[in-house]
């Protein structure tokens, strides 16, 4: 996949490319690092690249189970997998949490082809603080722009700590892992090519 979204054919290809989209560009801030790279937290956040892709499919799957009306858990169950959800565990891998990631995106899509109106309405769950208390429904075209919103957010996020562990940058990872040529403007990622 390269750097823009290819055409889409419509609304629903539209929003799942776009999604797509932005789900390449996390997992490219996690292209060629270790386990240990991928949980260091070097900024003043506690945020890593694995705990972002954690994350965010974690979040991307509540919302396909919103999507779906799965019952949800008890608040304080669902704020502990929330908050363990950000960290890259000392059993987990990097290669683990992106094919979990791989393994939601693949359900979103599956879901979201069954769905026949994107006006479908998606009711609001109740007691959680931070959802609008006035709002009885969104649709799923809500749902998706909202997935939208929030990969990229964390793709942005990604970015920075992706630099702070070894200085790579979205542009050069991205060349390394779609192996373009080195060209005047862009040398393609390498461990060696990284400031020391």
């Amino acid at each position: 996949m390269a750097g823009n979204v290819r055409p889409v054919a419509d609304e629903r290809d539209g929003l799942l490319s776009f999604l797509e989209q932005q789900r390449y560009v996390l997992k490219l801030a996690a292209h060629g690092l270790t386990d240990d790279q991928a949980r260091l937290t070097p900024t003043k956040s506690t945020l890593s690249v694995g705990g972002l892709v954690k994350h965010v499919a974690s979040t991307e799957n509540g919302w396909i189970d919103t999507v779906l009306q799965v019952p949800q858990k008890p608040f304080g169950e669902a704020m502990a997998e929330y908050q363990a959800a950000h960290r890259l565990g000392p059993e987990e891998t990097l290669e683990s949490v992106l094919a979990r990631y791989d393994e939601v995106a693949a359900r979103t899509a599956e879901v979201i082809a069954g769905i026949d109106d994107l006006g479908q309405a998606v009711p609001v769950p109740k007691g959680v603080p931070w959802f609008p208390q006035d709002v009885e429904a969104w649709s799923v075209r809500w749902v998706l722009l909202h997935l939208i919103q929030e990969t990229a957010r964390h793709a942005g996020h990604a970015d920075i700590i992706r630099e702070h562990v070894d200085g790579g940058t979205a542009m050069p990872l991205m060349a390394a892992a779609e192996g373009w040529p080195e060209t005047p403007f862009i040398k393609p990622w390498t461990p060696q090519s990284q400031p020391a």
